[in-house]
């Protein structure tokens, strides 16, 4: 981006539509305005267009047309921001006209004629950026948010585009960059064996900064997948219904269902809302000894796709419950899985209870409880849905974030954790240099490393690789 330049940009989505908003940015935004809008309320020339235009007041919408010259293109509404006062800390204009494809071509084209170029990806909220608007976790946090595909997701964006733990970092960034000048600045003195940098007060910091980067580091996992999908796992030996739970849960036919064991012989994936919170299901082959190449490898990758789920649905085919040595070989299979997956919340699922009596239920539910009393039992059938709402709520519960609704903050951009691990490790040689007296000079290298990651995080140190790569992936009308 130039500095000076005046970008233009469809800022709505491509395509027809009722309105479509065009926005220019920059310093001659208001001087292209001028030239091509005539405000309803004057009968003025198009020769004093720019001196009507320039008596607009800031931050007010007016009514009015669009000209190439004489011929009227659309009859728009134009909202004035004047700078500081934007969105990007410019000049901004934003110009909302009927949402035809070609209307559209014709605005930005007149605006390209008059002074202005097209923007680039993410080239409005760079303008913030440089223009101190925001910080770059702010500005990364306004593509999370436009991706947002669920509440959760939308949440999270929102914490961070307001602020989130920028001004915490930002608040022992400085901390750090001021113990490293004073230890500096101990070195000039080196003769005279003065201490400027309190080391009792360094140690403070630094434990109090290592639980906040590690509070940090630790929600990534939290965030990341609230953020892109929380996944499921559906497991169980074949023919329990695992595919008709899933159909179930999605609403539609998405998994072939077949009372021939084996069916599902890799895994089906499918995503899903709940109350705001984005699920990825995974329907798996059933679980079983087998001398099917191809199947072997289809349940190979259903402990794949357990291991990898941050829950798992062990589906019980109820009918099947009808002995006791049928009834210990599936409490050893729930054992089995436990054992193979301990950091894992296990929801074992009865199915087709309506087939069974409820004597035979409430005998079934009693020996799973007593012998598997640390996961999560819901009974249901998957081909009526009976249950199945309640199954829905119970996934819901499992991943209901205290987090989120005490407003701590959540790290869900991996160049955030990645530079979170950076900094954390940099802080952990600082307390070992203390610990071992190492040499005051090599101290503040590490403190600086650290302060350096963190200022990477929030853009107080960046270079135009690092913003090309972040605002590449912006929408060009943002």
């Amino acid at each position: 981006m130039f500095k000076n330049d005046t970008i233009v940009a469809l800022a709505t989505p491509a395509g027809s539509g009722a309105i479509a908003v065009i926005r220019l940015s920059g310093s001659k935004a208001h001087a292209i305005a001028g030239t091509v809008f005539i405000p309803a309320f004057t009968k003025a020339t198009l020769d004093s267009s720019p001196e009507t235009y320039s008596k607009l007041e800031a931050n007010t919408v007016t009514l009015g047309h669009i000209y190439d010259g004489d011929r009227v293109i659309d009859q728009v509404l134009l909202t004035k921001f004047v700078a500081p006062r934007s969105y990007t800390g410019e000049h901004v204009v934003e110009i909302s006209c009927h949402g035809s494809i070609y209307i559209q071509q014709e605005v930005i084209a007149i605006c390209l004629k008059n002074g202005a170029r097209m923007a680039q990806a993410g080239e409005f909220t760079l303008q913030a950026f440089l223009n101190a608007k925001m910080d770059l976790s702010q500005a990364e946090a306004v593509a999370d948010l436009i991706a947002s595909e669920s509440e959760t997701a939308h949440q999270i964006a929102i914490q961070q585009m307001r602020g989130g733990f920028s001004s915490d970092l930002k608040d022992l960034r400085s901390q750090l960059l001021n113990f490293a000048s004073l230890i500096e600045l101990e070195l000039d003195f080196g003769e005279e064996d003065v201490a400027f940098a309190n080391r009792d007060d360094l140690k403070k910091l630094l434990n109090r900064s290592q639980q906040t980067l590690r509070k940090l580091i630790d929600s990534f996992a939290l965030g990341n997948v609230l953020k892109t999908g929380i996944p499921i796992a559906i497991v169980g030996e074949p023919n329990v219904g695992k595919s008709t739970l899933l159909n179930a849960l999605l609403n539609e036919e998405k998994a072939i269902v077949s009372d021939i064991a084996g069916t599902t012989r890799d895994s089906i994936e499918d995503e899903i809302n709940i109350d705001g919170v984005r699920f990825r299901l995974i329907d798996t082959a059933g679980l079983r000894e087998t001398t099917d190449t191809i199947e072997g490898m289809g349940i190979q990758r259903s402990y794949e796709k357990a291991e990898q789920s941050k829950l798992v649905l062990y589906l019980l085919d109820a009918t099947q419950l009808d002995t006791a040595p049928m009834i210990m070989h599936c409490l050893l299979r729930i054992q089995i899985m436990q054992e193979k997956f301990p950091d894992k919340p296990l929801v074992v699922i009865l199915n087709k209870i309506d087939q069974i009596t409820g004597l035979e239920h409430a005998e079934i539910t009693k020996k799973i409880q007593k012998h598997a009393p640390n996961s999560i039992l819901i009974s249901l059938s998957a081909k009526s849905r009976a249950g199945v709402e309640e199954l829905k709520t119970a996934l819901v519960k499992s991943f209901h974030s205290g987090a989120l609704s005490q407003d701590d903050s959540i790290v869900s951009n991996a160049r955030h954790y990645d530079a979170l691990q950076t900094a954390y490790s940099s802080l952990l040689e600082v307390q070992t240099g203390i610990e071992h007296d190492i040499s005051s000079e090599f101290l503040a290298i590490d403190i600086r490393a650290t302060a350096e990651s963190l200022g990477i995080i929030t853009g107080e140190i960046t270079n135009d690789e690092l913003l090309g790569n972040i605002f590449s992936q912006f929408c060009i009308g943002k």
